[in-house]
């Protein structure tokens, strides 16, 4: 943290040897209350789980946000009577207007300081969704690492065996048996091919550049459009103040024309696409935290990913659709995490929502 500091409840700036500042840096919500239940402090991550400014937040009792405080209320109850020094529990706290969030709760007492009690909120999905992001990782790593060794494995003899073809068709005189050696040459130039599809992350440098993410989405839209003509529309919803960052324009390309493709094949070319684009903050991405990232997400009103296969689609060979290969988005998932990011998937008959998030430095 800088020696200007980080700004406190107040809007005055935290010095940076004050208890409080490095919360800011944290990505879960921390509120610190004085000993009547008011905000003394809220942590930038509190601020955008709760939708609300500290400056207007701070001095005022923090049960009020919300349509029932009781559960607030009697956290500070029980801290005041000297019932726990530390209490984890669950709370289901609801803003006015707004759908009810289950929190994962940690309330502390504090010594000393300006505040009588810290409590840091964890939303369920959240946590579920860290974990399952850490899972996804681990187990494409290893797929990457387990779809290279036998790449190479298997292209070997490959060529062994087309070689071999040609010198047997070399000698036979007859055309019906030339015929199956045709077979043969054929069937090793399709496993080579997809062989090298498996090892083509791996093989092309990674170039680095200023990218425009809106230029990228308009490249792939148009390819896309040019070859689905009739009945799909690709609808944009781009932020426009997103800045540029670097990043391999290449591969980011053939990431989204992977992910528009297959969703405009999953609706046989007829249906809505909606290519979004946002600035997420304070996200945590391979065990990294982020400041700032981009959000993007290809929502498709198609019939969804089955069911049976939604938890394995970033798996090599893993496909949906009749006469997919399940490369592609094996290949995007590998350029995203070369660029520190992430795709995730969320889907059900209707809507399915690819969401990329790049971080930017």
């Amino acid at each position: 943290m800088s020696g200007r500091g980080a700004p406190d409840g107040s809007g005055r700036r935290v010095r940076g040897d004050s208890p409080l500042a490095g919360l800011d840096l944290l990505g879960t919500a921390v509120v610190v209350l004085d000993e009547s239940g008011c905000a003394s402090f809220l942590n930038p991550a509190a601020e955008q789980l709760f939708e609300v400014s500290r400056r207007i937040v701070v001095g005022q009792p923090f049960g009020r946000l919300f349509v029932d405080g009781a559960p607030i209320e009697g956290l500070l109850a029980e801290a005041r009577a000297g019932e726990f020094e530390e209490k984890r529990t669950d709370l289901e706290l609801e803003r006015p207007g707004r759908e009810p969030m289950l929190l994962l709760v940690t309330a502390t007492v504090l010594d000393e300081g300006p505040g009588a009690l810290l409590v840091e909120f964890r939303e369920h999905d959240k946590r579920w969704r860290v974990d399952r992001e850490e899972r996804l990782l681990d187990s494409a790593q290893a797929n990457r690492e387990l779809v290279r060794n036998l790449a190479h494995e298997i292209k070997n003899p490959l060529g062994g065996i087309r070689g071999a073809a040609q010198l047997l068709e070399s000698e036979l005189g007859s055309p019906g048996l030339r015929e199956y050696t045709q077979v043969i040459i054929k069937e090793a130039d399709r496993l080579q091919l997809l062989v090298d599809r498996l090892l083509a992350p791996h093989r092309h440098p990674h170039i680095v550049g200023d990218v425009n993410i809106h230029e990228v989405c308009e490249r792939v839209r148009s390819l896309v459009l040019a070859e689905f003509p009739n009945g799909l529309a690709i609808r944009r919803d781009y932020d426009t103040s997103l800045p540029e960052f670097r990043g391999d324009r290449e591969q980011l390309i053939q990431v989204l024309l992977n992910l528009v493709r297959n969703a405009a094949q999953s609706m046989g070319g007829r249906g809505e696409i909606v290519l979004k684009t946002r600035i997420t903050r304070q996200v945590t991405i391979a065990k990294h935290r982020w400041k700032l990232a981009l959000d993007l997400h290809v929502i498709d009103n198609g019939p969804g990913v089955p069911e049976e296969i939604r938890d394995r689609i970033f798996f090599p060979l893993v496909s949906g659709r009749e006469g997919g290969s399940g490369l592609g988005l094996t290949i995007a998932q590998t350029f995203v995490q070369q660029h520190g990011g992430l795709i995730e998937c969320d889907s059900r008959p209707g809507r399915t929502d690819f969401r990329i998030l790049l971080p930017l430095p």
